[in-house]
């Protein structure tokens, strides 16, 4: 008989060792393998952290055989953003088109996975996790800032060019980079885009976004702190098409 795969247990951290666990994890992440820093990052006790980690969720994926920590996601409903002041990514984009729709939000950032568990179940089960989480908080619209590693634009033109050519969000949901860090993505001309070049340059996060019908916002913003160029991706649920919601959901058929 085949080995069984591994075993998963997904969960909102609830203590401050689980936070610290998912902080650890993306200081992993974010700051030894991307270089990225940060005003709180901790570097003697390897934490990754801000002042918006109290008001945030941070689902953590548990693998079952070692009880470590190797996925994150920090969620960040509307409510929690009122008590928080504003969502963490307006300090990159105007998100008035968002705000004005009335609907429930759901910001999501610091996604991450441990390195020997990409591509693999603990993705399906993180994915899975933030799929139930939007359904018991009936979220409408996510969103949140997604990164290309390095702040070299003209290394990044043919896929931001595709992102903002194939995949803008609708003018009711199109929010903006803000105008004194805006970076345009209109970099190549459509018409000489090399989509599948351009895709082997796009983030594995990105791509699974733009399969289960993510949109982008206008405009990209280059972080140099993170070490990053970040995009807005948003995410209509009403929009999504049967598909992209058994892939959202994880359901199977057939």
């Amino acid at each position: 008989m085949p080995e069984p795969g591994p075993s998963f247990t997904v969960s909102i951290a609830d203590t401050p060792a689980a936070l610290t666990e998912a902080q650890a994890l993306r200081y992993d992440v974010f700051v030894r393998e991307l270089g990225g820093q940060g005003a709180l990052v901790d570097h003697d006790q390897g934490l990754e952290r801000d002042a918006f980690d109290p008001f945030f969720d941070h689902m953590i994926v548990r693998d079952d055989a070692t009880g470590a920590v190797v996925g994150v996601y920090r969620l960040l409903r509307d409510d929690q953003a009122a008590a928080a002041g504003q969502f963490y990514s307006e300090a990159e984009y105007d998100l008035a088109p968002l705000r004005r729709s009335g609907r429930r939000l759901l910001e999501l950032g610091r996604s991450c996975l441990h390195r020997d568990y990409r591509g693999g179940a603990a993705m399906y089960h993180l994915w899975t996790g933030l799929a139930d989480y939007v359904a018991r908080h009936g979220i409408d619209i996510l969103f949140g800032t997604a990164s290309f590693h390095g702040t070299d634009i003209d290394a990044l033109a043919e896929p931001l060019s595709m992102l903002h050519h194939n995949h803008l969000a609708p003018p009711d949901l199109r929010v903006r980079a803000v105008a004194e860090h805006f970076q345009p993505m209109d970099l190549v001309p459509k018409d000489r885009l090399d989509r599948k070049r351009a895709m082997v340059a796009m983030p594995a996060l990105i791509k699974a976004y733009l399969r289960l019908g993510g949109t982008v916002g206008e405009g990209a913003f280059v972080d140099h702190a993170f070490n990053t160029t970040d995009v807005c991706l948003v995410m209509d649920t009403a929009r999504m098409n049967d598909r992209q919601k058994r892939i959202y959901t994880g359901a199977r058929t057939g």
